[in-house]
C-alpha cells in the first residue's frame, strides 16, 4: 500500500500472514543415543593424537599394497596425525617416500616418521606454520633437496573453531582460518608447481561441510567450499600439463581436530548424535586413506577436478 509522507508518497510493505496450519500440540520423545567416545577436550589446537582416548586407527590391518606409488615422492601437509598420518602410511606401503609438513606436534610427527621408516620408506619431517608463504616455499625446498624430486602434493592440514553464531567469529579467527585452510593451499601449490610434471597429482582435503554447510563452523565450511572451487579451477588450469588436481571431502572422522574443537559432551556422541551420519558412527583415518591412494595413482588417470566423498553415507549435491 501507499501512504502520504509529507509531500511525497511512499510504499509501505506490510507483514502478510500467509495461511499455514499451526501446531496442535507437543510431544516429548526420548531416544537412546550411542556413546562413541569418552568425554575429552584438548585446549591446544589443532590437537595431539598421542593423548586421545581411544587413539585414531591409522592403518587397515588387511590392506594389500600393490606398488601403486612405487618410486614416487609425496609431500603431505598435516601428515603428523589424523587423516594425514593414515595417508602417509598408505603411501609408504604403496612404495612412496614421504615429506611431512606439520605445525608443532613433534611427538606425533616422530611416531609417524618411525612407522613410515619401519614400513621401509624414507620420511622427512618439516615443522612450521604454513600461514606464511615463506614457510611453504621452505617445505618444498627441503623436500626437493632431500629426495631430489616430488610427484604428489597432498594439501591436508586445517583448523576449525566452533562458534554458535557468525557474530562470535572475530576478524582474527576469520583471518587465521582462511590463511591456514585456503591461503596455505595456494602457497604450497605455487611452490610445488615448478617441480611437478606430467603424471603428477595434487590432492586437496575439503569436507562434507563444503556441500552441506554447518551452522557452528561457518568460517571453516566457507574455506572448504573455497577449496572445492580451487580444486576445479586449478584442474582446468593444469590439465594441458598433464597434472591432475582432485579433492577428498571426508565426513566426521576421529582425528585430533575433534577433541580440540568440540566440547567434551559433543565428543562423546561424535558421529552418532553430534554431527550424525547414516552409518551412525565416526569414520577412522584409515578409511579415508584409500581415496588419496586412488587419486595419487594411475588408477585415476582419467579424473581431474573431481571430489571423492568418504563420509558415512551422506548424500551430497556433487
Amino acid at each position: 500500500m501507499w501512504e502520504k509522507n509529507g509531500m511525497k508518497m511512499r510504499k509501505v510493505v506490510l507483514n502478510v500472514m500467509y495461511p499455514v496450519y499451526k501446531y496442535i500440540g507437543e510431544e516429548v520423545k526420548c531416544e537412546e543415543v550411542p556413546v562413541a567416545f569418552p568425554a575429552q577436550h584438548q585446549e591446544q589446537h589443532p590437537g595431539l593424537e598421542y593423548i586421545m582416548v581411544p587413539r585414531p586407527i591409522s592403518e587397515n590391518p588387511y590392506y594389500k599394497a600393490s606398488g601403486k606409488l612405487k618410486g614416487k615422492v609425496a609431500v603431505i601437509t598435516g601428515g603428523d596425525s589424523g587423516i594425514g598420518r593414515a595417508i602417509a602410511y598408505a603411501y609408504a606401503k604403496e612404495g612412496a617416500d614421504i615429506a611431512i609438513s606439520y605445525l608443532c606436534e613433534h611427538r606425533d610427527a616422530e611416531e609417524t616418521k618411525a612407522r613410515v621408516e619401519e614400513i621401509g620408506r624414507r620420511c622427512l619431517l618439516i615443522p612450521g606454520d604454513l600461514q606464511k608463504e615463506s614457510m611453504c616455499k621452505e617445505v618444498i625446498k627441503k623436500s626437493i633437496e632431500h629426495f631430489g624430486k616430488m610427484d604428489i602434493l597432498v594439501n591436508n592440514h586445517a583448523v576449525q573453531y566452533v562458534q554458535r553464531s557468525i557474530l562470535d567469529i572475530t576478524e582474527e579467527q576469520l583471518d587465521v582460518t582462511f590463511r591456514t585452510n585456503v591461503y596455505a593451499y595456494f602457497f604450497m601449490t605455487k611452490a610445488a608447481l615448478p617441480y611437478l610434471k606430467c603424471g603428477s597429482s595434487i590432492i586437496n582435503t575439503t569436507s562434507v561441510t563444503a556441500f552441506e554447510g554447518e551452522p557452528d563452523l561457518i568460517d571453516y565450511s566457507s574455506t572448504k567450499g573455497a577449496l572445492t572451487t580451487f580444486t576445479r579451477s586449478l584442474a582446468l588450469s593444469l590439465v594441458e600439463k598433464g597434472i591432475r588436481v582432485n579433492s577428498v571431502a571426508p565426513g566426521p572422522i576421529w582425528t585430533p581436530l575433534i577433541p580440540s574443537s568440540f566440547s567434551a559432551q559433543e565428543v562423546k556422541t561424535f558421529g552418532t548424535y553430534s554431527f550424525p551420519v547414516p552409518m551412525k558412527r565416526a569414520g577412522q583415518p584409515f578409511e579415508i586413506a584409500p581415496s588419496f591412494v586412488f587419486l595419487a595413482s594411475d588408477d585415476s588417470r582419467y579424473m581431474s577436478g573431481q571430489t571423492l566423498h568418504p563420509n558415512g553415507g551422506e548424500i551430497t549435491g556433487s
